[in-house]
């Protein structure tokens, strides 16, 4: 006779649990366990609503650290240290919903035809300034696709709002797979 299948935890699942440790100051790296997918690394970010509303949202664009680590650190990073955020309470868990998105790589946009709403994200870059929209914020808001880039610019890279359109400005695109 055979063990009952346990079910296979997911990115969503391990990231909620992140995000309980973190609220009740325990130590997140003993949530567990993570989903066992192999992948190459990738970027991820962690996104927090509360009652429809942004709660928080951090992530990296290192695919320099196991997706497990990098899951685990943007978690802990949306619940307790977005700076536009005071730290995510006990009291407040059950109201949260999550979303975990991990990144494909980025590549250039050659051209504004390249972009498109609800399936890119966008990362603008020029010299140390940076900014990144995550595919479902254009969604979300209801962009056009020089919107998109030109509130990316503004609102997250600190850069004038037509930056995108200058060549010393990098446009990145990428795709997230969303959970």
């Amino acid at each position: 006779m055979t063990a009952p299948h346990e079910p296979t935890p997911s990115w969503l699942a391990f990231a909620r649990q992140v995000v309980e440790y973190a609220a009740r100051r325990a130590d997140p790296a003993r949530a567990g366990p993570a989903p066992a997918e192999l992948r190459a690394h990738h970027g991820v970010f962690v996104t927090l609503h509360k009652y429809g509303r942004l709660r928080g949202c951090m992530g990296t664009l290192d695919p320099h650290e196991p997706l497990v680590d990098a899951v685990r650190h943007a978690a802990v990073c949306a619940a307790s240290q977005d700076p536009r955020f005071t730290p995510v309470t006990p009291d407040e868990l059950p109201d949260l919903q999550i979303e975990v998105s991990i990144l494909s790589p980025p590549r250039p946009m050659g051209r504004l035809e390249d972009l498109e709403i609800g399936r890119h994200g966008v990362i603008v870059r020029r010299g140390k300034q940076r900014g990144l929209f995550l595919p479902q914020v254009a969604v979300t808001h209801h962009f056009d696709k020089e919107t998109f880039l030109a509130r990316c610019c503004s609102e997250k890279a600190g850069l004038p709002s037509d930056s995108w359109r200058d060549p010393e400005t990098e446009v990145l695109l990428f795709t997230a797979e969303v959970m």
